[in-house]
């Protein structure tokens, strides 16, 4: 694992030594003299594969059960049946859902009022094309696929990050077997849509980052070659532009997805740019760029905004397509209906979307309706209300029960308890640990934890559910390994003590897994007796 500067990042003596390209390669993507790109080789893509199996055999498994819209399914499933009919969403009567559920479903006729963007009820309704709509497999797939997806890239970012394939498998096993992500990519909701794609949109900074650096090593050195060895003080006082970055587009495209499924995303769209600029600006500083800062904030800077701000506005409009080529969609002629009011300077149909936008907003900002299994942030830290989307009570003899008295059936998205009281302890000391060494890697995951969890506590009264934390729970993850990764290094403590680490750590990943496989009935909804069922209630909060 290489968590730790190499022996590249010696102060170099010679300053023309300091400008070769291998002598910039080193310092800027911290590689040994003489590497020019680290590499995972050949396991690098099969550890990722095979847990991301893992992951999807656990996701897709009996995925149809139950054959009952569970929570907020009631809402997104239908939505989502009514936008492959319509191309929007479309209201239904009150009691609509065992027709819906028997494959009789009765419309009620009108366009509904929607406060989330379209993109994650699109990528539900797919999952219907390809499996139909009349059962769970149909509704369930695309978030179960989009949540193995996740997985993929929670292993890649942390084998990308850690130079280590056996700590990107750490990561990815972690998520693979956690309760919380396991419940949401097995549940038609939107979350993990937005988790898939704020992971994504990170690993694809990463990429950006390497790549962007590689380039400013190669341009400083050709112009240091050109005179000499060293470049000359024009060229140090601000550097070269590095205007094209394809995984900086890519990253924007990703982070346009999330916005399209929650507006939640916004934060990590605001954090994740700033993120990128910080990232060039502390490369320039390395490269031995005189006003490197200035740099950042005239050049990277206004490029970062010019490259991925109207991508992603362009991408988002793009997902309400549906909505803006209908004449019916709810508000679509607001703009018609009210002539010189809003934005009128605008086209009607932009107008009518803004107007849209303004009033979801307005909802979103007043939400104070009670409810059971609501949660405000603080709790989130010991998962102290997680949601129970699914509870039935079974008899004797009934769907496998055999219990002397009666059986239950429960899904809650409960996160597998030690993965997460460690990965909030972890947040707390990486904090601590990035004040100190001011490491790279635990700014950048403190960033991906604070894009998810902060905005948070500016709506006290909103009300608010646990589900809402997988946009940063990989970012918890990750925060362990990092943590796991130095109690293992053999760059932070002598033989003796780095054994006793990997002991350390090796029973950690055993305790997560045991403890994954005895949650596991209570997250899937298998048929347990009720004692069962009340073992897996540790705190009164969760039921």
């Amino acid at each position: 694992m290489s968590l730790v500067k190499s022996d590249a990042a010696r102060r170099v003596v010679d300053p023309k030594e300091a400008f070769t390209e291998e002598s910039l390669l080193s310092r800027l993507l911290e590689l040994p003299r003489g590497v020019q790109k680290w590499s995972a080789g050949r396991m690098g893509w099969i550890v990722p594969l095979v847990i991301t199996m893992l992951a999807g055999i656990m996701r897709f498994v009996n995925l149809d059960h139950p054959h009952a819209l569970i929570f907020d399914e009631t809402y997104y499933v239908k939505d989502a049946y009514t936008m492959l009919q319509a191309g929007y969403e479309l209201q239904w009567p009150d009691d609509a859902n065992p027709g819906f559920l028997a494959g009789n479903p009765v419309l009620a006729g009108g366009p509904e009022y929607v406060v989330h963007p379209p993109l994650g009820k699109w990528l539900i309704a797919l999952g219907m094309l390809v499996f139909g709509w009349e059962n769970g497999m149909g509704w369930r797939s695309g978030p179960a696929l989009f949540g193995t997806l996740s997985v993929l890239f929670v292993t890649l970012i942390a084998q990308r990050m850690f130079r280590s394939v056996g700590l990107g498998a750490m990561a990815g096993l972690f998520i693979a077997v956690d309760g919380h992500h396991l419940v949401l990519s097995r549940t038609g909701l939107l979350d993990i849509f937005l988790m898939f794609f704020a992971v994504a949109a990170f690993y694809f900074l990463l990429m950006d980052r390497d790549y962007g650096r590689r380039k400013l090593a190669v341009k400083v050195a050709t112009v240091a070659a050109a005179n000499g060895g060293i470049p000359t003080k024009k060229h140090l006082l601000y550097g070269p532009w590095i205007a094209w970055r394809p995984w900086r587009l890519v990253a924007a495209a990703m982070l346009a997805g999330a916005v399209s499924v929650k507006w939640s995303a916004l934060a990590f769209i605001a954090i994740f740019c700033l993120l990128a600029v910080w990232w060039d600006t502390q490369a320039r500083r390395q490269a031995g760029i005189k006003h490197w800062l200035s740099a950042a904030i005239f050049r990277d800077g206004p490029l970062a905004f010019i490259t991925m701000i109207p991508l992603i506005g362009v991408l988002y409009l793009s997902t309400w397509t549906g909505w803006i080529l209908s004449a019916d969609g709810y508000s679509r002629q607001w703009a018609a209906e009210n002539p010189g009011q809003g934005l009128s300077f605008l086209p009607n149909w932009l107008n009518s979307l803004a107007e849209y936008h303004r009033s979801a907003y307005a909802f979103h900002q007043s939400l104070q309706s009670d409810h059971d299994w609501e949660s405000g942030p603080f709790s989130w830290l010991a998962a102290g209300r997680p949601v129970l989307f699914y509870l039935e009570t079974r008899g004797v003899g009934v769907d496998g029960c055999t219990a002397a008295e009666t059986c239950r059936q429960a899904i809650t998205d409960l996160p597998n308890p030690l993965l997460w009281w460690s990965g909030s302890i972890a947040m707390v000391v990486l904090f601590i640990v990035w004040l100190g060494n001011h490491d790279w890697r635990a700014g950048a995951i403190l960033a991906g934890i604070a894009a998810g969890y902060l905005p948070w506590f500016m709506y006290p009264e909103r009300t608010m559910f646990f589900f809402y934390t997988i946009g940063y729970e990989a970012f918890l993850i990750l925060a362990i390994v990092y943590l796991a990764g130095r109690l293992i290094s053999r760059h932070y403590q002598d033989p003796v003590r780095q054994s006793a680490g990997i002991i350390a750590v090796g029973l950690f990943v055993v305790a997560v897994l045991l403890i994954s496989a005895f949650f596991w009935p209570v997250w899937t909804g298998e048929t347990i007796p009720y004692d069962q069922y009340r073992l897996r209630i540790w705190m009164p909060s969760w039921s």
